[in-house]
């Protein structure tokens, strides 16, 4: 019996090695950074290399100059493209004109992206009306867009249901917050008077939700 626990124990190296090599061979999804409206051109030397890929499109409606209107297939995230490759074949990606680099995860490896993610993608590309939409971040500037507060600009302060936006009065030099749904919000430049708003007021806001 000791024999035959010292030849497992043994071969255990070899079998890691091996599991790890099989790691490292399979596919999975990851992220491409592409040249500046370069992603259909990096689709296409990927489908001649026949590098598996995916570039989620959404149909947009331009108007030209002389008044006409166009319906366009746009990326859904500008700047990006999904390839799904084994870790080594990374090389293969990178040497197409316009792949400028893999986004990278924790410890500057490869982040690989859920298949879940990439089919719920594909199905609701199919399904809904999408649109690309700024990213918001707790204390990003951003300007509300319709209703009583439209044009006036602030800080998110905190996510709840919604978000919530500080906004200051100048002339009183006296914020307050209010709760409003993401899509009624732009991103705005930084000013010094919203960061006085934050300044101001966060520190109040969160003791009275406290």
């Amino acid at each position: 019996m000791p024999r035959i626990v010292r030849r497992v124990s043994e071969a255990q190296p070899g079998l890691a090695a091996n599991e790890a090599a099989a790691a490292s061979a399979a596919s999975r999804w990851f992220a491409v950074y592409t040249a500046c409206r370069h992603e259909k051109r990096v689709a296409q030397h990927f489908s001649q290399r026949d590098i598996e890929h995916y570039l989620p499109l959404y149909r947009a409606e331009r108007k030209w100059s002389d008044g006409s209107r166009v319906t366009l297939n746009l990326p859904l995230f500008p700047g990006y493209i999904f390839v799904h490759i084994s870790r080594p074949e990374r090389v293969r990606v990178l040497n197409v004109p316009g792949a400028l680099a893999v986004v990278d995860g924790t410890g500057r490896e490869p982040a690989a992206l859920p298949d879940a993610a990439i089919d719920a993608l594909r199905l609701g590309l199919q399904q809904h009306h999408v649109e690309p939409h700024p990213l918001l971040t707790i204390g990003q500037p951003v300007r509300i867009r319709s209703g009583a507060f439209a044009g006036m600009e602030g800080l998110v302060t905190r996510k709840k249901n919604g978000l919530r936006v500080v906004l200051t009065l100048q002339q009183i030099m006296q914020s307050l917050a209010v709760e409003v749904d993401e899509d009624d919000l732009e991103p705005a430049e930084a000013t010094p008077l919203i960061e006085a708003s934050l300044l101001n007021a966060t520190s109040a806001l969160y003791s009275q939700s406290a």
